[in-house]
């Protein structure tokens, strides 16, 4: 069963949010990575929405550039979690995309993450998050991670006074 669906608005997108993806598969989350337009493919985007559900798609993941329309268009269609990645693909350096996905009317709102590499990433990490809500397993995962975390900034705190204290 899909749990997270990751939807981005080109396939020229697809670098930017591939740690999304991959992130989303070290941590044992199934997910669904493709392709869809707010714009020139709206019937696929509603049709995906409807499959997904169907088969339990707790989340969707939406990134997008420029008018970053496919967060909104995909909150518009499910009562699910929509998480927003804005995308810099403009002379705007995405502020453009990140003002569409933030300003959305009330009842549907998106849940939106900074721009590019470090949004997918917490995408995933923020769609763990409410997986793990009512996954125990997942929870004690993202426990450990968040311990690892920690643990690498004190091996590089340590290296880094070694190698520069007095």
């Amino acid at each position: 069963m899909i749990k997270v669906a990751v939807f981005i608005g080109s396939i020229s997108d697809e670098d930017k949010m591939r740690p999304c993806a991959e992130t989303l598969r070290e941590l044992g989350i199934p997910c669904r990575f493709t392709v869809t337009s707010a714009h020139r493919t709206p019937e696929r985007t509603e049709a995906l929405i409807r499959e997904l559900e169907a088969d339990g798609c707790q989340v969707f993941i939406c990134a997008a550039g420029m008018a970053a329309h496919l967060a909104g268009a995909v909150a518009a269609k499910t009562t699910r979690p929509v998480l927003g990645v804005p995308l810099n693909a403009s002379s705007l350096s995405g502020m453009d995309a990140l003002l569409a996905t933030l300003q959305m009317p009330p009842g549907f709102p998106v849940g939106t993450l900074a721009l590019d590499k470090a949004g997918a990433k917490n995408a995933a990490y923020l769609a763990a998050q409410i997986l793990a809500l009512g996954d125990p397993e997942l929870a004690k995962k993202l426990v450990a991670l968040r311990e690892k975390f920690k643990r690498d900034v004190e091996a590089a705190a340590k290296d880094l006074e070694e190698r520069f204290s007095a």
